[in-house]
């Protein structure tokens, strides 16, 4: 049963502290968390190996348009799944929310995002559009008269989310095109099960593609600050999706974003957000803004050690939290 929500003419937001605050607390997360050196930089992709442990950099942008930014933080790498939510929210924008919840599901896996038992344990159908079998089968629904329209139709969303043009890593593209058989069987077999609207190979190709984007902390936090802002990018002012989009992908986000360790997060940060193997992670504070971080080195389960450490402390002395409130007085 489907059930239209009420219109929404008050929503629950707040603000973020002064630009000056933002940048001293961002500052003080550096200095707390540079010195860390636990984690491993990927390496099952050839070309992330390559990356150094000692890159890191934090930004936050908030809905009003200030932006603060600390280390690394224009360092250009590519944007793996963290590419997700925003094709998500494009497919999702294009279809409509009902249709994209029955075509890719909205409920967590528990199990690793490259997991094939998932598909199998849910009856040949991808769970959520976070793990690599539904944003395989996202990937596969972009629209487009012919592959190079849907390939421009991921390229030049993505764009609008930063801000920006954006363009791919030939050499990232290459290594995972010469890695990624894990993948090309997940899509062969949704393929089997009838849920990839183009075929398998194509949809691998534009899927690679994708997460070989090039961006840098900046970036996430302008494009997580896009969906904060009901789906306009506070830079350049532009609509990317609309507001309804925006609700559905945070959702998601907030039970999935972090794999099988999405409830860990949500129970420290309170907040929405996503990871990818290349060191990155977009949190996502509603009404109030992005926050974007990047280090290269992750735990066992994909994410960064440093990314996690510095969205616990900003989301907690930022008053990020979703769940945080004060007694009425």
């Amino acid at each position: 049963m489907t059930i239209d929500p009420p219109p929404l003419p008050h929503v629950s937001t707040g603000d973020l502290p002064t630009i000056d605050v933002v940048r001293a607390l961002v500052a003080e997360a550096y200095e707390r968390y540079g010195p860390i050196d636990e984690g491993l930089v990927a390496d099952y992709i050839p070309a992330l190996a390559e990356a150094s442990p000692d890159w890191f950099g934090i930004c936050v942008a908030g809905v009003a348009g200030k932006v603060g930014g600390i280390g690394d933080h224009d360092h250009l790498f590519s944007i793996q799944s963290i590419s997700k939510p925003f094709v998500f929210a494009l497919v999702c924008d294009a279809l409509g929310s009902e249709a994209a919840r029955r075509a890719l599901g909205v409920n967590s896996t528990g199990l690793p995002f490259n997991s094939v038992m998932a598909i199998e344990l849910n009856d040949g159908r991808p769970m959520n559009p976070m793990v690599n079998a539904g944003a395989i089968t996202t990937t596969s629904l972009v629209p487009g008269k012919d592959e190079e329209a849907r390939w421009a139709h991921v390229r030049e969303g993505l764009s609008r989310f930063a801000g920006r043009p954006l363009e791919v890593d030939e050499g990232v593209y290459a290594s995972e095109t010469a890695t990624n058989r894990r993948n090309h069987g997940i899509a062969h077999l949704l393929d089997g099960y009838g849920h990839l609207l183009a075929g398998p190979d194509e949809t691998i190709d534009r899927y690679t593609r994708q997460c070989s984007l090039l961006v840098s902390a900046t970036d996430l936090a302008v494009m997580g600050a896009t969906l904060a802002d009901g789906g306009v990018n506070p830079l350049t002012g532009e609509r990317v999706v609309g507001v309804a989009t925006c609700q559905r992908v945070l959702a998601v986000l907030a039970t999935a974003g972090l794999y099988e360790r999405s409830g860990d997060w949500l129970y420290d940060c309170g907040l929405p957000g996503k990871s990818g193997v290349s060191g990155g992670i977009v949190t996502i504070s509603p009404g109030k803004g992005g926050v974007g971080v990047y280090s290269p080195p992750l735990d066992e389960a994909g994410n960064s050690v440093r990314g996690q450490l510095v969205t616990r402390f900003l989301s907690e002395a930022l008053g990020l939290n979703l769940f945080t409130s004060a007694p009425v007085t």
